[in-house]
């Protein structure tokens, strides 16, 4: 299929400041993809809030733009820079949030900028918790008794048909800012309120509580041929309940019986197809330890935290792979960087185990809580 002739310019847009579940990781990604796509001749126009990057260095990209991440500066750069495309999945939750503004507005088809990496509907049908729910049930991909709302009264409505422990789960949130696991209804009116209000279109979606299970992360890539492949599986040590950004994570999964590894391999390519992203996504379960029951508890149409770890852990590089792929290059054309001799649709094959351990700054935030939930 070859590269898109079409895209000779490209703004990407960085993750902003670094806050509580997107820090470095996201530098990382930004700045190997931008590398990326300077290798195949493209002019990158890079804007990031956050001048203490890599990302940022004027050695970079072609043009830096240290400027606010929103949507009225974003349309000054645009109307000046005159880009191709727009690439927004390297720069996390943040980035992701300003392309839809930006599609919802018409912005982007107003001033002829392709979206790139993954379509508007492909974000709202991950990020969306009552589109991506309608979705799953489409696929017939389990996904735990649940029910969006917007009203702290619908909530409470639900948890009196099914009784407690419910997980809260905010909808366009990084990090799962305002979430939690509501043990009754005094905690449950104090997360939803919280959740509804951090979330950008002001929706939760509450479900029946399934901390325990273990939770299993699946990082796969698709091209526009539809060829998929997954990178790397990653096995959190602390149990569905507990952030997979605070938790203990080995990859590969060790405790995973080959059925049931090639279940839920099957499951994430179905998914990555269904929503038709174009690049890396993160597809995270929770699978009962005790049968093969498993559900769906999210996707990430997007370079996330995961996929750092994916890429350090097999030497795959995700964000250099993404990149390529967003401007129309498919896996079967792309060399891969760090073997130089096979190419990008080889699975990657680890012989050895990788730990990801975190690190929780109490020096500098001494009155911080220590409890660990579905929150970092």
């Amino acid at each position: 299929m070859g590269q898109n002739p079409t895209i000779k310019k490209v703004l990407v847009i960085g993750s902003g400041p670094i806050v509580i579940g997107q820090a470095a990781e996201f530098d990382y990604s930004g700045t190997q993809a931008v590398k990326s796509l300077i290798e195949q001749g493209i002019e990158v126009v890079l804007v990031n809030s956050n001048p203490a990057t890599i990302m940022t260095d004027k050695e970079t990209a072609h043009k830096v733009y240290i400027e606010p991440l929103t949507t009225e500066f974003l349309l000054k750069i645009i109307h000046k820079e005159k880009p191709d495309g727009l690439l927004p999945t390297l720069g996390g939750q943040t980035a992701l949030n300003l392309a839809v503004k930006l599609e919802e507005g018409g912005h982007l088809k107003r001033l002829g900028v392709q979206l790139l990496g993954c379509r508007i509907d492909t974000i709202q049908k991950a990020e969306d918790r009552k589109l991506f729910k309608e979705l799953m049930q489409e696929l017939g991909e389990p996904v735990p008794e649940s029910r969006i709302v917007t009203t702290l009264e619908e909530s409470l409505d639900f948890a009196k048909k099914i009784g407690y422990p419910l997980i809260v789960r905010p909808a366009f949130t990084l990090g799962g800012t305002g979430g939690g696991i509501a043990l009754n209804e005094a905690e449950l009116v104090i997360i939803t309120n919280s959740g509804i209000a951090a979330s950008p279109i002001g929706q939760c979606l509450i479900e029946r509580s399934i901390a325990g299970f273990k939770e299993i992360e699946y990082e796969v890539i698709r091209d526009s041929r539809d060829n998929c492949i997954i990178v790397c599986n990653m096995e959190n040590f602390d149990p569905v309940g507990v952030h997979t950004g605070d938790s203990i994570v080995v990859a590969p999964s060790q405790t995973l019986s080959d059925k049931e590894y090639q279940l839920l391999r099957s499951s994430a390519l179905k998914i990555i197809r269904a929503l038709k992203i174009e690049g890396g996504c993160n597809v995270q379960y929770a699978m009962d330890p005790h049968s093969f029951q498993y559900y769906v508890i999210e996707v990430n149409p997007r370079v996330s935290r995961s996929s750092a770890l994916a890429s350090k852990a097999t030497g795959y590089p995700i964000a250099k792979i993404a990149a390529k792929i967003a401007i129309g290059m498919t896996l079967d054309e792309i060399l891969n960087p760090v073997t130089k001799k096979t190419y990008a649709c080889f699975e990657p094959a680890l012989d050895y185990v990788v730990f990801k351990i975190p690190r929780w700054p109490f020096d500098k935030f001494v009155n911080a809580n220590r409890r660990l939930g579905t929150q970092m």
